[in-house]
């Protein structure tokens, strides 16, 4: 096996492929990297038995075909550090790898490829291609309310529903809601719902550029897969049943303040300077024509902001986590934000004032 490439065209995919190699495995071949040549082409695949990926670049192939593991790191190292425009050549021989690039010299140890593990050969049976943007929108506008390490596991993902036209991502930590949804008329879905666990999630963000490129997305019975021009990505899905996130959207709000996003978050933000590091409450007192933001902290500190406001309600005073407000200020898109609220016990319902594709549903806390 001996083949040559140019570094820009073996760093591209080994980096797409590195996010899915396991950092701490008691397996010692998961910290390692796939190398599979055939013809012209080679074939990297990266795995920590949760999340696959597999990514390809042209060679010049002066050898037979072949397939050995490498570790990863390594060669991601040896080649960030090699010059832009270096050529690499690469020969195996016995149970190492050596790497030339002009006067460098490496050797590498591997591992032999039948000890590889491969996800299992699977058929989805819910198939449809999306706009990376669409994909990249609907996860990043929930995303950052998945549970981190929830006993209730389930939790620890997004959900991800079609229906018909429509496709939705729901998250929960059990104190906050988001849901988006994507319609799009070409397609008819079924019914489906799955859990992606969170690594699969943030490992979808790291694939993605926002842009209206096309991706495959299949649905399969415990797999969920994208499939690029440059990438092919496969994770596990949770097994586990999401809890029904429809009985729990506040109904009775009759209070609705609309107000300027940006306003807003910059004096929450200030205000969350002296709130409590743990629980990060705030007090917030609508008034008819005064929002005012107060935050304490277990020093006696104290912060004090105001905000004009429109509010032809009754006053009424509630606490927040003041974090979950800015992840939603930060998620939404529109200028002008928009809250519905009913009483102190409630939660509120916080989205966007235009394109009404994503909501958010907050509980109070008490202060």
């Amino acid at each position: 096996m001996k083949f040559s490439l140019t570094r820009d065209l073996l760093l591209k995919p080994l980096l797409l492929v590195s996010g899915a190699v396991e950092r701490k495995s008691t397996l010692p071949i998961l910290g390692n990297v796939l190398l599979d040549v055939s013809g012209q082409s080679l074939t990297m695949t990266a795995t920590d038995l949760e999340l696959e990926m597999i990514s390809s670049t042209q060679i010049n192939n002066q050898g037979s075909d072949g397939k050995i593991t490498v570790p990863a790191r390594k060669l991601l190292d040896i080649c960030k550090s090699l010059p832009d425009d270096a050529d690499i050549e690469f020969e195996h021989s016995n149970d190492t790898i050596n790497i030339a690039c002009g006067r460098s010299r490496y050797s590498l140890a591997t591992l032999p490829a039948n000890d590889f593990p491969n996800i299992e050969e699977w058929q989805g049976d819910v198939d449809f291609t999306l706009q990376k943007s669409q994909l990249l929108r609907l996860i990043e506008s929930t995303h950052f309310s998945m549970a981190n390490q929830d006993v209730r596991y389930y939790l620890n993902g997004m959900s991800i529903e079609t229906e018909n036209n429509e496709i939705r991502s729901v998250a929960t930590d059990g104190h906050r809601l988001a849901i988006c949804k994507i319609v799009n008329d070409n397609l008819a879905l079924p019914n489906r719902q799955v859990i992606v666990p969170r690594k699969g999630i943030l490992e979808i963000i790291r694939l993605l550029d926002p842009n209206d490129e096309e991706v495959q997305l299949s649905l399969g019975s415990n797999h969920l897969r994208i499939v690029d021009n440059s990438f092919s990505f496969t994770t596990k899905l949770v097994d586990g049943r999401f809890p029904d996130y429809r009985r729990v959207l506040p109904r009775n709000g009759d209070k609705v303040l609309a107000t300027n996003k940006e306003q807003l978050r910059q004096v929450l933000s200030r205000a969350s300077i002296l709130s409590n590091e743990k629980f990060k409450g705030v007090r917030l007192n609508f008034a008819p024509s005064e929002l005012k933001i107060t935050a304490n902290n277990p020093e006696q500190e104290h912060a004090e902001e105001y905000l004009e406001i429109d509010f032809p309600f009754e006053s009424l005073e509630i606490g927040f986590n003041v974090s979950y407000i800015l992840d939603v200020l930060s998620a939404v898109k529109d200028d002008t934000i928009k809250f519905t609220l009913s009483d102190a016990n409630s939660s509120v319902v916080i989205e966007g004032q235009d394109s009404g594709e994503a909501l958010y549903v907050i509980m109070p806390m008490r202060l």
